[in-house]
């Protein structure tokens, strides 16, 4: 079985970096919580779970039926979920290229049910997240570090390749690997 979901990739250096200094602010608010690192930051559209690897074909079968054209992202802001007063994951907002995302994640879940996949629970939020907070400590200072950079510029980048991705677990964190990739067409 192989634990897997369908993003989109940063593929831009001057975000991660960017990305890199938020975290190190998150982490200087004392708060407890465990930073993304930055070569795993992706824009989840779909967390499958644990599939076969003949299902992994199966779906990467589907998602060569979905059909978009390569898009601009632009990442703005920090927020949290539920709510900044009680942060379970902080994340960096999407302000461009949301429809896009949209529009592919919308393309999948047709395809997905097709394959026995139960509809997404939580539906599409586009974000990307870059800590787990695990406990309510130092939360307060938290929630004033997310609220200073409620307007954080991250930058731009090109979505040009849907991605479905291994996970595996492990104590240092999760490791991903790409299984499978879908290009449009030129």
């Amino acid at each position: 079985m192989v634990r897997s979901f369908i993003a989109f990739e940063v593929n831009s250096k001057e975000i991660l970096e960017r990305l890199g200094e938020v975290g190190r602010l998150l982490v200087a608010s004392g708060a407890d919580l465990k930073p993304v690192e930055p070569m795993n930051v992706h824009i989840t559209l779909r967390f499958l779970g644990d599939v076969s690897l003949d299902m992994v074909e199966r779906v990467y079968g589907e998602m060569q039926k979905v059909s978009f054209k390569p898009f601009t992202v632009r990442l703005n802001g920090l927020g949290a979920f539920p709510d900044v007063r009680y942060p379970r994951v902080v994340w960096v907002g999407i302000v461009d290229g949301t429809e896009e995302l949209r529009s592919v994640f919308d393309q999948l879940e047709p395809l997905l049910r097709s394959l026995g996949f139960a509809p997404d629970a939580h539906g599409f939020s586009p974000h990307l997240t870059i800590a787990r907070v695990r406990s309510g400590r130092n939360k307060a200072e938290l929630a004033r570090v997310i609220g200073e950079n409620s307007s954080f510029e991250f930058g731009s980048m090109c979505a040009d390749c849907l991605r479905l991705k291994r996970s595996v677990l492990t104590p240092k964190g999760p490791i991903y690997s790409t299984l499978k990739e879908v290009y449009p067409p030129k």
